[in-house]
């Protein structure tokens, strides 16, 4: 499929994909939210891409929000439609096999928060900038905001920015743990590749079960969530991944994984 408002680009064993438009701070309209789901929806099956870095054309704007131009007229009907376009988007994110980590490069706002905190891991630049300031606009997050916003830094927290709509730098986003770690706008990609390659080598199956294990776990009690884990943990000794990689610590190698 040809894309107008997304870019792919394999880089070693990760996969960038890119929203691409820079003119509009990378809004989401439907269009580009459309052929986002489309392109993840094809990663899923794609066994050679270790790992999804998912980012920003240019140098001001992770996303910027959602398109407000797109959304000022829409009716109740039209805007429930767009809300459920922004959570199958932010869901295929976290149903993903592979670990997807954010490349926040710069505002990160509206619904560009929202996919963010989908993402696994979430590196920003010292330019980035985040919130969630929908009630500026009289509305409420739509993509899953609300939920996902409290679940990752807590209810206290996310409240603040959620009633607000303050907008916080990376420095502070990074001390409330919405981003795991800042870095220099020129280095960012750097790092989110090395994050990349280093997660690659690790066993495959473990990688995308631990993924599994947290996501699924989250929304359990913590016996349940415990006994779900022993059995993706026993799932393990199943597979040829285990086998090398205890065989190669006990021979003090390093393992050789095969997808």
């Amino acid at each position: 499929m040809h894309y107008e408002n997304i870019r792919q680009e394999r880089k070693g064993a990760a996969t960038v994909v890119t929203i691409d438009r820079p003119k509009a701070l990378n809004a989401l309209n439907l269009d580009t939210l459309n052929e986002l789901v489309h392109c993840l929806a094809e990663m899923q099956h794609d066994d050679e891409t270790a790992v999804v870095i998912l980012t920003g054309a240019g140098e001001k704007s992770f996303v910027a929000g959602a398109d407000i131009a797109h959304m000022q007229d829409l009716d109740p009907l039209e805007a429930g439609r767009f809300a459920r376009l922004g959570h199958l988007t932010a869901r295929t994110l976290e149903e993903l096999p592979q670990p997807v980590i954010a490349a926040i490069n710069g505002f990160a706002l509206g619904g560009g928060c929202e996919l963010a905190i989908a993402c696994d891991i979430r590196y920003a630049s010292e330019n980035a900038k985040f919130g969630q300031p929908e009630v500026n606009l009289g509305v409420i997050p739509g993509f899953g905001g609300t939920q996902r916003l409290p679940r990752l830094i807590g209810k206290g927290l996310a409240n603040e920015l959620l009633f607000s709509g303050d907008i916080i730098d990376a420095g502070e986003a990074c001390r409330i743990g919405l981003v795991n770690k800042v870095f220099p706008q020129e280095e960012l990609m750097e790092r989110c590749l090395e994050l990349a390659e280093k997660i690659a080598s690790r066993g495959p199956l473990a990688v995308r079960l631990c993924k599994e294990a947290v996501n699924n776990g989250m929304e359990m009690d913590l016996a349940r969530a415990c006994r779900y884990e022993g059995d993706l943990f026993s799932l393990c000794f199943a597979s040829r991944e285990q086998k090398e990689g205890m065989q190669a610590f006990l021979e003090k190698r390093s393992p050789e994984f095969k997808v």
